[in-house]
């Protein structure tokens, strides 16, 4: 690879990683292998370094890579049981952990869609693309990535609340006393 190249991979990667790293912990939720992941994309885009500059798409590509990558790391990673967490203090006052809490609650939902699902949601809302340019990430039809978001959307909401109900009952037993 020439100096010129060189330097503008460097420069791309400056710039790309910290985004690149945000979107590949969306999408696994695990710090530690989202850094393995934005790694190995990085490797495989600077294998590709020449074809890819020419066609001005490095971050798509890069993008593109780190879906796919994503992809296997969903299919070899167990799935561990969800815990409620509860959000009630015991004082009556606003408890500092509640926001703590929602955005758990949250982040659980979000892990327990299937991967695809999440995909379509973080490439979605979170890196804010087009339904055109999500499908073109996935590989995908446009229709799938509505139904997909629309769906996941749906999920979300009916895991919230369930999730909101039982810890509600659960607030609402009797203390056993011996």
């Amino acid at each position: 690879m020439s100096p010129q190249d060189e330097a503008a991979f460097r420069d791309f990667v400056a710039a790309a990683r910290p985004r690149l790293v945000r979107t590949a912990y969306l999408l696994c939720g695990d710090s530690h292998e989202a850094h393995d992941l934005v790694q190995v994309t990085l490797m495989r885009v600077h294998r590709r370094w020449r074809s890819i500059e020419r066609a001005d798409q490095p971050q798509a590509y890069a993008r593109q890579v780190l879906v796919n990558l994503a992809a296997s790391f969903w299919r070899r990673r167990l799935r561990a049981p969800l815990v409620a967490l509860t959000a009630l203090g015991e004082r009556g006052e606003p408890d500092p952990t509640v926001a703590f809490a929602d955005r758990a609650e949250l982040w659980d939902a979000v892990m327990a869609l299937p991967p695809r699902t999440r995909a379509v949601l973080v490439l979605r809302y979170f890196e804010d693309l087009s339904e055109a340019d999500t499908a073109k990430a996935l590989q995908c039809s446009v229709g799938s990535v509505k139904s997909q978001a629309s769906r996941g959307i749906a999920r979300l909401r009916s895991v919230l609340t369930e999730q909101r109900e039982i810890n509600s009952e659960w607030h609402q037993l009797p203390e056993v006393v011996s």
